[in-house]
């Protein structure tokens, strides 16, 4: 009994690690993606100005 409820636990654990790597390369390719147009926005705001 107390194997299986191990064994339970250890999987739940694994998953949650790996969603949080996940969640956390996601967020940070988004944060770069959003960085790089905002700089992009900025050095086109030069020209868009008269």
């Amino acid at each position: 009994m107390n194997e299986k409820l191990f064994h339970t636990v250890k999987s739940a654990g694994i998953w949650d690690l790996v969603m949080g790597v996940v969640i956390l390369i996601t967020g940070l390719t988004s944060g770069i993606l959003l960085l790089v147009n905002a700089f992009r926005l900025l050095k086109g705001k030069q020209d868009m100005m008269i």
